[in-house]
């Protein structure tokens, strides 16, 4: 009888926790649609939809709750952009995205951004800097950006949330390219301002 009652205090500290996970996450979610969709309003709507259709059970994996959240506010993200316009989330052609060679790589190392750097742009004294940047992106570069940088996605996953969404297939490779293009602009932009502030 004792080891039943001090499983069932064990699993209420997990609920708990799973709990006060989850609540954490709603503060991350408004962040991730702001960022994708650079309206506040819209990120407090699309958070919303994405809390209302995703079964969260405080008591299961925390972890795995807040990822399928972070899933589920990325499509219907893409929804949203879709519906306002069509061809928002439109592949590009290779041809029409190449980097010119701005940055060898497409990841965050290759633009010279450290973690660090990405999380205090995020939530951090960096965020209005950030959210300046990508409202200059088109919608599919800003998507892209979270998806890759922010979420860690690779190239694969976020050609096929994309294309489940744009009117055409999205490649890997033009994921990759797209994220390195944004990388670029993102490196330039980042050393205009310290040239500014200097």
């Amino acid at each position: 009888m004792e080891k039943v009652t001090e499983e069932k205090l064990m699993q209420d500290v997990d609920c708990e926790n799973g709990r006060s996970r989850v609540q954490e996450s709603a503060a991350e979610l408004y962040q991730l649609a702001a960022l994708m969709l650079g309206d506040e309003t819209q990120a407090v709507e699309a958070v919303e939809a994405a809390v209302a259709s995703t079964e969260i059970d405080p008591c299961a994996d925390a972890d795995a709750s807040v990822s399928a959240a972070r899933t589920h506010l990325v499509e219907t993200t893409l929804a949203r952009l879709r519906q306002a316009d069509p061809r928002a989330l439109k592949a590009p052609a290779l041809s029409a995205i190449s980097a010119g060679g701005c940055i060898e790589g497409d990841d965050l190392s290759a633009a010279g951004i450290s973690s660090s750097q990405l999380a205090a742009m995020v939530s951090g004294p960096g965020r209005r800097t950030l959210r300046e940047w990508l409202n200059r992106l088109s919608a599919a570069q800003r998507i892209i950006f979270v998806q890759r940088a922010i979420l860690g996605w690779d190239n694969a996953a976020s050609a096929a949330s994309l294309g489940r969404w744009a009117s055409e297939i999205w490649q890997p490779g033009q994921v990759g390219e797209v994220f390195r293009q944004a990388l670029c602009s993102l490196a330039n932009s980042l050393a205009h301002a310290a040239v500014s502030q200097a």
